[in-house]
């Protein structure tokens, strides 16, 4: 089915800035509480949020088997169980509703009072139910200094990185939406010069910069799915901060991994971008070598180039960009993740999150966490305000972006936006 939504030529009745993260050939999707507190699945096109359902229950989606209460849902879950093919007919109707060549709602003034509202009068909410959440490790660059830092440089990847990717299974319940305020986590620390461990806030505070994607339902207890039908199954995108204590990660993750070093939060952006509005951003991986195993091999362009930031904004003053990469660096693809978390037979199911792991580029600048780009605290970075960062402070706020763009659209994710606020 040909995804019309995409012509890069449409143009929407509504008004759209120049820049805007959501034109109408994102359609994005996800969840919104308007000022009569009613819970709806919606999309955003510009500055304004559309609710489905009231489209829906007006008569636009026509034709469309969706069921009559498909978008009065408090998550995607349901809509996205409907797989792709309902995807693409809901985002392309989406379009042609708003396309400015379209009257039938353009002209309908009593309809647009109950579909249409400012963002500024909508909450968004967590657009998905998330039922599990694993992370993955799949940076190359990322990993490379991570091991550098704590094992022997000359051998800086662990054996397995390059065979595989790597990811442990996260905590689903602390996954929140953007805008949402995290309180500094407490633990285990065992500073350098203690000779025994010591309880208190974490010092080490950090963020990461990833991306995850969102699946539809994959396969039943038992069975796998192939890496060429692996893409069938992403819904869509969204940025992901999966905020990080570093000292408590460092003294309890040895020898099962990241515990409560991690799964005090997640943050992730409000509006999934569907793998459709992306299609036009594929670009090459970087190349595998050695070469993956047959079951995780794959030809063609599965990277998307997004071009991705994190700021550090201070209470009471103007925010520094300290991170510029892209989602391109990548070294498994979504789809080798996918793939390799089904081989063993593992279920995946609708509205589970997959993090990509802190992305990383070639570049200093281009690092996606504290850790690395003050390398390890060794090289504080300095803000606009003159005050210098090590790992976050209490009252910092982070926020990423993520766009694609190309000489004739482009399409966004919004913001992923937290504070950090001190341990209760």
């Amino acid at each position: 089915m040909q995804i019309t939504a995409n012509n890069p030529d449409r143009k929407s009745w509504l008004p759209v800035a120049e820049n805007s993260d959501f034109p109408i050939q994102n359609i994005p999707f996800g969840v919104f509480l308007t000022k009569d507190d009613i819970t709806t699945i919606g999309t955003r096109i510009g500055d304004f949020a559309i609710d489905l359902s009231a489209l829906h229950q007006l008569g636009y989606f026509e034709d469309i088997p969706l069921t009559d209460d498909m978008f009065m849902q408090d998550s995607l879950n349901d809509f996205i169980s409907d797989g792709r093919k309902t995807w693409r007919l809901v985002r392309n109707r989406i379009a042609d509703i708003f396309d400015i060549e379209n009257k039938t709602l353009q002209n309908n003034d009593k309809h647009k009072d109950v579909i249409i509202f400012k963002m500024e009068d909508v909450e968004m909410l967590l657009p998905v139910d998330i039922g599990d959440y694993t992370d993955f490790y799949s940076s190359k660059e990322h990993a490379t200094n991570v091991g550098m830092m704590f094992r022997d440089p000359e051998n800086a990847l662990l054996p397995n990185w390059l065979h595989m990717p790597i990811g442990y299974h996260g905590r689903a319940s602390s996954v929140v939406v953007s805008g949402t305020d995290i309180h500094r986590p407490k633990g285990q620390l065992m500073p350098a010069d203690a000779k025994s461990p010591i309880f208190g806030p974490s010092r080490l505070l950090d963020f990461e910069l990833e991306m995850a994607f969102v699946t539809t339902d994959v396969n039943h207890l038992g069975e796998t799915i192939s890496i060429d039908e692996a893409e069938d199954y992403i819904f869509g995108m969204v940025l992901f901060n999966d905020w990080s204590a570093r000292d408590i990660q460092k003294w309890e993750y040895v020898p099962l991994g990241p515990f409560l070093g991690k799964n005090f939060a997640s943050t992730i952006s409000p509006w999934i971008v569907t793998m459709d509005a992306l299609e036009p951003f594929r670009t090459k991986s970087p190349i595998q070598n050695p070469k993956p195993l047959p079951y995780l091999r794959q030809s063609g362009k599965h990277a998307f180039d997004i071009h991705l930031q994190a700021a550090i904004q201070p209470e009471n003053s103007e925010e520094t960009i300290v991170s510029n990469t892209n989602f391109k660096y990548m070294y498994w693809t979504m789809n080798q993740q996918l793939t390799h978390h089904t081989i063993n037979g593992c279920n995946v199911r609708s509205g589970d999150l997959m993090g990509s792991g802190t992305i990383s580029g070639p570049t200093k600048d281009s690092y996606g966490s504290m850790l690395e780009l003050s390398w390890r605290g060794t090289n504080p970075i300095r803000l606009k305000d003159g005050s210098k960062r090590k790992f976050i402070e209490d009252n910092d706020t982070i926020i990423m972006r993520g766009f694609c763009k190309n000489d004739k659209v482009r399409i966004g994710f919004g913001e992923c936006k937290g504070k950090l606020l001190p341990a209760k």
